[in-house]
């Protein structure tokens, strides 16, 4: 199993850069970050620094979208930076959120997210697509190659992803979502003739190392539970298309029932004001809490249900404590081991 980081563009850049350069050292495998260029520095720029002062961390957007950011741009971006730093890039890309919301705007609808996801994958892996009425390609980018991995809670989402996407990213860490959202996709996968094996997924979601105390959980559970604000915001929309129709799972959306609104100045931060509705049983279920043995355990468990990574989301008052225990402890705890003589 892949273990990333998930890190804001919180200035200064120069930590967003130092974090990134000792999860390479604790061996995380991928560095994301948000990508909404008003509430945070801009995260393209930065991964130009990230890279430069890496050896094997893979970067990538968690997530893109096609609404803020037109396609031939993003698709040109990461081929440059392939061109750089060897393929060392993953393209993460979801309808919209605080980067549209914040402007007023809206996300794009499912098909003109899938059209996006075929036509980035086709010009970062330096292939010609139809664009505008016209076959368009990056004649410098043959070499280059940058899979993109959907970020998916609907159904429709999650068929396209099966159907197009490199990838699939489900932001929650909770076993039984996991494994509905996956089978989805995979399904889809099958359904057009692709191995479902082949689609790469990752699930992304906040993790805080305790000592295992009460207390320290308690405090945790505090730290997290704007991550439950965040995903409420696309469940909100998902309720608002399928309503009560077991289109999607209860435990996904019920504990929306609550929920008053949402301020995107607060957006991914602890302490966030409007996640007072998220209990601690949500906390509990979509993110991960506890000592590293726990950790451990849940990671184990999401390891047999088929998920090729965990990208743990580091917004918390805990950073460093964090990178280290996974670094020194779960990460060695959950990757392969061979022997040198047998």
């Amino acid at each position: 199993m892949d273990i990333g980081v998930v890190l804001q563009c919180t200035p200064p850049a120069a930590r967003v850069i130092d974090l990134a350069k000792r999860a390479e050292t604790y061996g995380f495998s991928h560095v994301w970050t948000f990508d909404s260029h008003i509430l945070w520095e801009e995260p393209y720029v930065i991964y130009s620094k990230i890279l430069d002062e890496t050896r094997k961390i893979i970067i990538g957007p968690m997530v893109t979208n096609p609404a803020t950011r037109d396609v031939t741009v993003t698709a040109s971006t990461y081929a440059t930076l392939n061109e750089m730093y060897g393929n060392r890039t993953v393209v993460g890309i979801g309808r919209g959120d605080s980067a549209v919301r914040v402007t007023n705007g809206k996300p794009v609808t499912v098909a003109e997210l899938r059209q996006a996801v075929i036509d980035i994958k086709g010009l970062a892996n330096g292939e010609s697509i139809e664009y505008k009425g016209n076959n368009i390609r990056l004649p410098w980018a043959g070499a280059s190659r940058s899979p993109v991995y959907v970020a998916a809670y609907g159904p429709k989402v999650l068929a396209l992803t099966g159907e197009v996407g490199d990838g699939f990213i489900l932001q929650l860490a909770d076993p039984s979502i996991a494994d509905w959202t996956m089978t989805a996709v995979r399904d889809a996968a099958t359904g057009v003739g692709r191995n479902p094996d082949d689609v790469y997924m990752c699930i992304a979601a906040p993790a805080y190392v305790t000592d295992g105390s009460p207390e320290q959980h308690a405090h945790a559970r505090d730290q997290l539970r704007w991550f439950g604000g965040m995903v409420g915001n696309h469940v909100a929309d998902i309720v608002e298309r399928y309503g009560d129709s077991g289109a999607v799972p209860q435990a996904l959306t019920d504990y929306i029932k609550a929920r008053k609104g949402y301020d995107y100045n607060e957006h991914g931060q602890a302490g966030n004001t409007h996640a007072d509705f998220v209990p601690d049983e949500i906390v509990d279920r979509f993110c991960i809490i506890g000592p590293p043995e726990e950790h451990i355990r849940r990671l184990e468990e999401l390891k047999a249900l088929g998920v090729n990574q965990f990208a743990l989301y580091l917004q918390h008052d805990d950073k460093d404590h964090t990178l280290a225990a996974y670094g020194e402890k779960i990460i060695p705890a959950v990757q392969e081991h061979l022997l040198a003589k047998s």
